[in-house]
């Protein structure tokens, strides 16, 4: 059984002293330009290879070969540090969390902390490019105390860690913070370039960071999130979310069709299915038979760069280490505006992102989460859902973006696919606290 090493050894930000005794900056050791560039900070410079081959699932390894990489170890004692020193707005190991019963394996949660303590969105959400605003909350104001470590590209292609590293004046380094109003364990962001002050977009840059995270984490059980602007991000700064669940996602375990491919040199090449028999139309893009995370980042990207520039919202998934991502357009916020919503689910103040669409559905009223049912779950998430019509006008710019042709895999009847068991299996080496009730 593999378990959690504790690190309360490693050097953090805080516990540097090669500052200590000097006000330097604005004196608040915060994320902006006046203290990063004086600032000291760990750093883990990631294996910066795009071209190599996306590997095989990590579950196909030997359990001796499954070892938890020395950053999964790296962020799990960081983080339970930064918990211990009481740095988070509640603690979200006491929060309810229970496998709703049937066939999809919905997980609700019971989180009043974070209903009450939230930040509240600050800008309008029927739009989802829009400009940065420096006046309204951004990471730039977070103190130093939140970060874990930098996260950055490495220059000779291995993978390195420095407990202690001064910032380099002339970079704007990407960060991975606490989220202090975590969902679950290990509930962390990654801020890419976070000095540049970057809206919340993707490109091609910052999603290949988020990428790379995933991957060198190495750990199934952690996903990587992003919500674009109408799909409900709430802070206009770019950022992604990560954290740790021990069971699969329900949208893991969709049964997928594939629709669309791209082929590459040697028959490598991205394949896009569809989610059949689940509450939101969607796509999984994976990568083929020797392709490299490049061709993988590259499809996901251009598609998401369209939608962005079509103004539809929508939401990521990185899961299985990098190797498979969920693109899941949606209208929630859209169908709210208009009035048309069921006010039995507006009552709920459940707001729809990348974790309810996936199928971890956090609950602000223990009502709610007594009488949690998979019928409950199937009905938010249907609103949530593009029409067939508007899911296959998608497609279509997602073919064209990412320059992918229509590929039907015509041995599947969608409408005898039932859930699967693709997704990991029960973790083994999560904290007790941590586990979700079965």
């Amino acid at each position: 059984m593999l378990t959690i090493k504790r690190v309360p050894t490693l050097v953090s930000n805080y516990q540097e002293d090669v500052l200590e005794g000097n006000v330097m900056g604005c004196g608040r050791k915060c994320l902006g330009k006046c203290c990063m560039p004086v600032s000291v900070l760990p750093l883990y410079a990631f294996k910066n290879d795009d071209n190599e081959p996306i590997e095989n699932d990590i579950q196909t390894l030997p359990e001796e070969e499954c070892q938890m990489s020395f950053l999964n170890n790296l962020l799990l004692g960081l983080w339970e540090e930064r918990m211990s020193q009481g740095l988070f707005r509640y603690d979200v190991t006491t929060c309810e969390t229970k496998v709703i019963p049937g066939r999809y394996g919905f997980i609700a949660q019971l989180n009043e902390g974070r209903h009450l303590k939230k930040r509240p969105t600050e800008f309008c959400i029927d739009k989802v490019l829009q400009p940065f605003d420096e006046n309204k909350f951004n990471f730039t104001k977070v103190g130093q105390e939140e970060v874990l470590f930098r996260f950055e590209p490495s220059t000779d292609y291995k993978p390195h860690y420095f407990s202690g590293m001064r910032v380099n004046g002339g970079i704007s380094p990407s960060i991975v913070a606490i989220n202090v109003s975590p969902i679950e364990y290990g509930h962390v962001l990654l801020i890419p370039r976070v000095l540049d002050c970057l809206p919340q977009r993707i490109d091609r840059d910052s999603f290949t960071i988020a990428l790379h995270f995933a991957r060198e984490v190495a750990d199934p059980f952690f996903r990587v999130g992003y919500n674009s602007l109408g799909a409900f991000a709430t802070i206009n700064h770019l950022h992604f979310q990560a954290y740790y669940l021990s069971v699969p996602f329900p949208v893991e375990k969709a049964p997928i069709q594939k629709i669309l491919a791209r082929k590459g040199l040697g028959g490598a090449g991205v394949i896009v299915s569809k989610l059949l028999n689940y509450p939101v139309r969607g796509f999984a893009f994976e990568g083929g038979n020797g392709s490299t995370a490049r061709d993988l980042s590259d499809a996901v990207v251009n598609s998401c760069i369209s939608l962005q520039n079509k103004n539809i919202p929508f939401n990521l998934l990185i899961a299985q280490c990098g190797k498979k991502i969920f693109l899941l357009p949606q209208c929630y916020a859209e169908k709210q505006a208009l009035g048309v919503v069921d006010q039995e689910l507006l009552d709920t103040q459940v707001n729809p992102a990348v974790w309810e669409i996936s199928g971890h559905i956090v609950l602000k009223r223990t009502k709610d989460y007594n009488d949690a049912s998979e019928e409950y779950a199937w009905t938010l998430l249907s609103e949530v859902s593009l029409s067939e019509e508007r899911f296959e006008e998608v497609k279509g710019y997602i073919s064209e973006a990412a320059d992918l042709q229509a590929e039907e895999d015509k041995n599947i009847n969608p409408e005898k696919e039932i859930p699967d068991s693709s997704g990991p299996q029960v973790a083994s080496h999560m904290p007790p606290d941590c586990l979700v009730l079965q």
